[in-house]
């Protein structure tokens, strides 16, 4: 699940994944963090789920996967759109 905020000059996009699917530690990658899973892990939230936040430029088009443990990647079936192996965001 994607939440989104509209600021002045960027987009708030926060990806939303429950707290246990999948088991273990996942982390967004994008275009957006070269994608570096080390540079957007899910953290768990009080609501029993977990996120990750990034600001990006608006009006514009990102590529995106998350990893979880055991080098499962997988996509957002919320995402914008989706492309070859990739889910895509539009802020």
């Amino acid at each position: 699940m994607l939440e989104r905020k509209q600021l002045k000059n960027r987009a708030q996009v926060t990806f939303v994944l429950p707290e246990d699917t999948p088991d273990g530690p996942v982390s967004v990658v994008g275009d957006f963090n070269h994608w570096n899973p080390a540079a957007h892990p899910l953290e768990p939230r009080g609501d029993g789920t977990r996120a990750a936040t990034v600001m990006l430029p608006r009006h514009s088009m990102h590529s995106f996967r998350y990893l979880a443990a055991g080098d499962y990647w997988f996509n957002d079936d919320a995402a914008d759109s989706h492309v070859g192996d990739n889910s895509r965001l539009h802020t």
